[in-house]
């Protein structure tokens, strides 16, 4: 646990808002000189606080322009059905997210494709027949808020 003050969790809304601010930048919005607003933000890296700045990309402007939220229930569980379907399952480019969760379901995947036919070809050719697959429900993304 690490002791924040005003000022970082003023940087770390900054960083969160847009992960590119440069530490000048940072330091404007924070009233910060940039060597004192690096020197912040490096201690909230190391301290693990800031585990990256991640790059979001427009997947509609690179021609993914269906998504889909799947549940995955596991036909056989343990903990070497679960390791095996999790290592199967990233190794799929369309899943951009896999959580393990509790409920119905055993997985929560979010799926892109660029159209409803190549989901359905990504259902049935990748993910139907990853290893220990048992029931799975679809819901295609409508809109997002």
């Amino acid at each position: 646990m690490i002791d924040l003050d005003d000022t970082d969790r003023a940087i770390l809304q900054a960083l969160q808002r847009d992960g590119g601010l440069s530490a000048a930048a940072v330091g404007a919005l924070v009233g910060l000189s940039q060597p004192a607003a690096w020197r912040r933000i490096k201690r909230l890296e190391k301290a693990g606080v800031i585990l990256g700045r991640d790059i979001v990309l427009d997947r509609e402007k690179l021609g993914f322009d269906v998504v889909v939220y799947l549940g995955v229930k596991l036909a056989a569980k343990g903990r070497v059905g679960l390791e095996d379907f999790e290592r199967a399952v990233c190794a799929i480019p369309e899943v951009q997210v896999v959580q393990h969760v509790l409920g119905v379901y055993d997985y929560r995947l979010k799926v892109v494709a660029r159209d409803l036919s190549d989901f359905e070809r990504i259902l049935r050719r990748r993910i139907m027949t990853l290893p220990g697959v048992g029931d799975v429900e679809s819901n295609v993304l409508l809109s997002e808020g």
